[in-house]
């Protein structure tokens, strides 16, 4: 599973703008509607909301993935936002979330999800991944670090 794949440069940003976990997930919404013609950053944010009500996606060590299956998603899609700041996120450490990887993928893509959100948690797990995330300056710097990330790491999945 290759996680650049899945961004864009501009559905990549670092930012020190944000101060909670609800502006945050609406951050990445209006960022995932920008290549959604079929969906509003509403439609978006309401879902990943729906989600977060069923039990927070932060991970732990400041992590979140917020994420949805949607219909009028073709295709898995994602945004990536690292905060200057932690937000409370109800994380499971209680630790505050400042790397946050939103997903959305098809309504009816639950293998492809859960394959995705596996990958993820890896990356996530990695201690070098998230000092290396954390230490890039800027959104391409950002995507730069997941491309070195896919290109090493995780090598052999399927």
């Amino acid at each position: 599973m290759n996680i650049a794949q899945l961004l864009s440069p501009e559905r990549v940003s670092r930012t020190s703008e944000i101060s909670s976990k609800k502006r945050v997930l609406e951050v990445l919404s209006e960022m995932l509607a920008g290549c959604q013609p079929n969906l509003s950053g509403t439609e978006i944010f309401d879902s990943l909301i729906a989600r977060e009500r069923l039990g927070s996606t932060g991970l732990g060590h400041g992590v979140a993935i917020p994420h949805g299956r949607m219909a009028g998603v073709e295709h898995a899609v994602a945004a990536l936002i690292k905060l200057d700041r932690g937000v409370d996120y109800d994380a499971p450490d209680r630790e505050p979330v400042d790397l946050l990887f939103a997903l959305l993928v098809p309504q009816e893509s639950t293998d492809e999800h859960l394959q995705i959100l596996a990958t993820l948690a890896r990356m996530f797990a990695d201690p070098a991944a998230l000092a290396s995330l954390r230490s890039a300056d800027d959104g391409e710097a950002l995507l730069a670090e997941i491309r070195r990330w896919d290109n090493g790491a995780d090598k052999g999945s399927p």
